[in-house]
Order: C-alpha cells, then sequence, then structure tokens
C-alpha cells in the first residue's frame, strides 16, 4: 500500500507535487507519506486482530522522531536496538514500556539506562549477554526483565546480509542449546524471564519460512510458559515489500504492483496464527520496511548525461552515501520521472552518483524513461534503510526529509552543511 501517483503528469505523494518540494527544498531529499505509513500500520493490526497482540515497529528502518511520533499516535510499540534509538523514542513521546531491546552487542551505558527508563524486555542474544544484563541490573539493585532469543536454523531465501535465522548466523541462542540456557538463565537473581523471542531476517517474499519457523519454535514457547511463566512470544519481523515489480508481480506498474505485493497482513496472518492462537500469550511482531519501506522515496535530479562507447550515464546528485542499499545489498529501486513519461519509450541507461566508488551507482543497463539534466526522478521504496544508513562519506550533507500529509508537506530534518559536519572536529 502507498500513497505515491502520477496526477496531471507530475508524481504526487498524497495530493502534493513532488517536483515542487524537490524545487523549494533542493535535492538529494526523502519524502515520506504519513498514509502510508497509518494504512500499513493498521492493516497489520487488522491482520492480527484475532489474538492478543503487540506491534513493536522497528526503529532501525527510519528512525525521524516525527515518523516514531506517527507511530506513537497509533499505539506502536517499538524495537530498539540501542540506546540512542530509546532515547529517539522517548523523545517521541513513546512509551519505554513497549519497547523490546534487540542486538548482540549492548553495552553497560546502554543496559542502565535501559533499565532505568523501565523497558520491557531485553532480547538477549548469548548467554553471555543474559549473565552480563544481571550483573548490571544487581548493581543497580534492579530486576532486568529478558527474553533469549532463539535461533530456529530456518532458511528465510533472503539476501545473506539480512538473513538472520541460521545456525550460521550471529543472531540468538542455537534452537538445540536454547532450553539449557532458559534452566540457567532462571536461576540468576537479578533476572526476570518474561519472553522468548525469534527473528529469521528480512524482506521474506514468501509466508512459507515464517510458517516454518513459528511451527517449529511455538512448541518451546509453550514449554518455557509452563516451566517459568513467561508471558509473551516475539516472532519477529521480515515482511518483504514490493522493490522490483518486474520479478516480485509480473506487472510493469510499481503504484499497481503495490497491491498484491510478496506477502499481504492477511496471508502473513493466516499462515502463523493457527500455531499461535492457542499459546495463551502475547504475540508481539517488529515489522519495520513493512510499515516504512514503501512509505517514501528518494528525490534527485540529473546533473549531466554521459554517452560512452559502451553505454549512456544519467549522473545524478544523489549518491551512495545518500541511499547505500544498491551497493551494500544490490538492492533494487524502481526509478521514475517526476514529470510522467507518457511516450513509453525508454532506453538503457546507468544512474550513478558524484561518489568516488565504481559502486556508486542505482542502476545498471536499465530500461528507464528518458530524461535530462536538471530533471528531477525518483528513486522508490527508499522509506526503509535509506537515510538511516546515510553517511557523510565525500564529505558530503546527509539529505534534507520531509513529511507528507495530505496537502501538507514540512520539513522534519533539515539539509545538513558543510559546516555542520566539520563543527565537532578539533
Amino acid at each position: 500500500m502507498h500513497s505515491f501517483h502520477y496526477n496531471d503528469g507530475y508524481l504526487h505523494c498524497e495530493s502534493v507535487n513532488l517536483e515542487t518540494i524537490a524545487q523549494q527544498h533542493g535535492t538529494p531529499t526523502y519524502v515520506y507519506s504519513s498514509e502510508t505509513i497509518r494504512n500499513n500500520y493498521q492493516n497489520l493490526a487488522t491482520a492480527l486482530a484475532a489474538i492478543d497482540h503487540g506491534i513493536e515497529y522497528a526503529v532501525k528502518a527510519n528512525s525521524n522522531i516525527s515518523i516514531l511520533r506517527l507511530l506513537v499516535e497509533m499505539g506502536s510499540g517499538f524495537d530498539i536496538v540501542s540506546g540512542g534509538e530509546l532515547y529517539r523514542v522517548i523523545k517521541a513521546g513513546g512509551d519505554p514500556a513497549k519497547c523490546t531491546f534487540a542486538g548482540v552487542g549492548k553495552t553497560r551505558e546502554e543496559i542502565s539506562y535501559a533499565l532505568q527508563q523501565g523497558i520491557y524486555c531485553f532480547n538477549a542474544e548469548s548467554e553471555a549477554e543474559v549473565e552480563f544484563i544481571n550483573t548490571v541490573a544487581k548493581d543497580l539493585g534492579l530486576t532486568a526483565p529478558v527474553a533469549l532469543r532463539v535461533n530456529p536454523n530456518v532458511d528465510a531465501k533472503t539476501h545473506k546480509y539480512i538473513s538472520t535465522g541460521k545456525a550460521e548466523n550471529k543472531f540468538g541462542i542455537d534452537f538445540e542449546h536454547i532450553e539449557a540456557a532458559y534452566q540457567r538463565a532462571s536461576e540468576l537473581s537479578h533476572v526476570n524471564l518474561r519472553g522468548l523471542q525469534m527473528h529469521i531476517g528480512s524482506q521474506l517474499t514468501s509466508v512459507t519460512p515464517f510458517i516454518e519457523a513459528v511451527k517449529k519454535v511455538s512448541p518451546l514457547a509453550q514449554k518455557l510458559k509452563d516451566l517459568y511463566e513467561i508471558e509473551f512470544f516475539s516472532i519477529g519481523g521480515g515482511i518483504g515489500i514490493v522493490y522490483d515489480p518486474c520479478l516480485e508481480s509480473g506487472s510493469q506498474q510499481w503504484w499497481d504492483s503495490q497491491e498484491k505485493g510478496p506477502i499481504t497482513p492477511q496471508q502473513y496472518a493466516q499462515g502463523v496464527l493457527p500455531y499461535l492462537k492457542d499459546l495463551g500469550l502475547k504475540i508481539l511482531v517488529e515489522p519495520g520496511r513493512y510499515i516504512a519501506g514503501n512509505a517514501g522515496v528518494l528525490l534527485t535530479e540529473c546533473l549531466y548525461e554521459k554517452k560512452g562507447t559502451a553505454k549512456t550515464f544519467k549522473i545524478v546528485d544523489a549518491g551512495m552515501n545518500d541511499l547505500i542499499r544498491p551497493a551494500l545489498y544490490e538492492g533494487h529501486h524502481e526509478i521514475v520521472p517526476l514529470r510522467e513519461n507518457t511516450s513509453g519509450q525508454t532506453l538503457p541507461v546507468d544512474v550513478v552518483g558524484p561518489i568516488c566508488e565504481t559502486g556508486d551507482f542505482f542502476c545498471q543497463n536499465r530500461e528507464l524513461a528518458d530524461f535530462q539534466q536538471g530533471d528531477y526522478i525518483a528513486l522508490l521504496s527508499a522509506g526503509a534503510y535509506g537515510f538511516v544508513m546515510a553517511s557523510n562519506y565525500n564529505t558530503r550533507g546527509l539529505p534534507a526529509e520531509v513529511l507528507v500529509d495530505n496537502a501538507n508537506a514540512r520539513v522534519i530534518r533539515k539539509r545538513q552543511s558543510v559546516e555542520e559536519i566539520i563543527d565537532s572536529e578539533l
């Protein structure tokens, strides 16, 4: 689901002309749709309505405080992976008691901060971490709520960099060792075993791995409930979105394919609920990309066209420092002009950025509508793992971010200047 469409020949986000945003605020600029975020959240909540559940938005996907504030208003909890993300949630008005703290390398400072703020639970990734959390809690005179993350050794069949549920991944405790780990954790003086957690990977385009993992782990959740009176089972996130409609739905139209998608919330719920509904546990889910991914685009301007003997390059003012997914994950983003290509004519091009790296490209040998110097284009499905992974490489300022709500567009992060980049250097 999304709120991007052509209207009178111009690409719009909800009721706002994106070319107007590019002209007023410059490029590169991220633009997000409030309507899309709200709709995605509500669709998932509706699909899970038959069970006691909680939606814990994965802050790492898009952590802008204005985005978090939208989700607070929807009633969301939050999946955090750092003390900084917890601080963001609190600044956005979120409740720490609705936050779960994941991640394999929590520091003493982060654990102390989270305990003092009263978070709902730590999702511990190893026995060593549980013991360390116990030590920090003891030093503070507190009891730490903990869930252990089990690694079910299920292949999510996704990119190797975002697969997290196999035995060779760094995340979680092996399925074969998890019961013994709970037994030892139950003996720690300043730990309260509150739940069980798993997460097998991101950008899953089939419900089958979810079903396989839940079917395998739900009997364990029942056993832990009986033994230790745990109160929740977190089944993680990972619902995929459409990046390449030609591969994922057969449709040439990005907006048409969104209604089909790799997995709908209804398909997801129909697949996993039969194994969860009779556990008597609260079921937590941790969506990030599903909520924010198709809710954002990156606007960029064509600086030059370079025609070589082998290729035509369209050089734009956004680079891999602004959106690293193509370079890091070989990620696909649909690329469309802000002015509609009514002729239907295309040509094969590489769209590349200004960074001094060969890997600084957004597509290679792709048939795109022709656009020229001074024209604006949009990289679609850029709402998740876009700005949050941006950097100052080549001393380039971070892009601006704009949030659209119906006919209103407001800057939610100003563009970073060179002076601001070097201000903290000595």
